[in-house]
């Protein structure tokens, strides 16, 4: 019987509530054997932004994700520090002998869905992989029209809406405010610990 795999990646700067239940509803709707959740090193769009060292988002995906039934981190973009194109990290894994003969899902929500035309290799994600999208308020997803001319593979997810936002969770913080609620306990503490998305960058972690 053919595996099923999914490709689940981010910065994860932070990960939060909403990547976790995204995360949930891929391995079970989607059935999967096994969801790789992938960690970017430093993805090409966001070269020219400042992203918090990957050691700490790699250590607060693995708290973020721990004890998670059939869901594995991994770190080959991490431990790629070029530019990283999703496409070449989906081929890199897809020829590992452990994703060799497997059927291939890529988890996306809509925003990403909307601007994937904007991808570098983006039409050979079409071949690689079905797309697994997270549509907006149960809304079926919506393709940009660059690729709905293009045909393609593609599964919804019925996400409930959530407002979490990374972006918004690192200014909260900054603003010396409270985000418990909207991560993992374990993620709070570490970034609390860590005094990460302060006003001084945070410095790699060392274990």
């Amino acid at each position: 019987m053919t595996r099923r795999v999914g490709f689940f990646g981010g910065s994860f700067d932070p990960p939060h509530n909403a990547h976790l239940a995204l995360a949930r509803l891929a391995r079970d709707h989607l059935q999967l054997d096994e969801l790789r959740i992938v960690v970017a090193g430093q993805p090409w769009q966001k070269a020219a932004q400042a992203m918090t060292p990957a050691e700490h988002r790699l250590a607060m995906t693995r708290l973020a994700f721990a004890g998670e039934p059939r869901m594995a981190i991994e770190t080959w973009e991490v431990d790629h520090p070029e530019a990283t194109v999703t496409a070449d990290t989906l081929e890199a894994l897809q020829a590992r002998a452990d994703g060799q003969g497997a059927e291939w899902f890529l988890v996306l929500g809509q925003d990403q869905y909307g601007r994937l035309d904007t991808w570098r290799r983006w039409p050979d994600l079409l071949s690689l992989a079905t797309l697994a999208v997270a549509g907006r308020a149960g809304a079926p997803p919506q393709p940009p029209d660059a690729l709905a001319a293009v045909p393609h593979r593609v599964v919804a997810l019925p996400l409930a809406p959530m407002a979490t936002a990374a972006t918004a969770l690192r200014e909260a913080v900054a603003a010396g405010m409270g985000i418990a609620g909207e991560v993992p306990p374990a993620v709070a503490s570490y970034i609390d610990r860590h005094a990460l998305y302060r006003a001084a960058p945070p410095e790699p972690h060392r274990s």
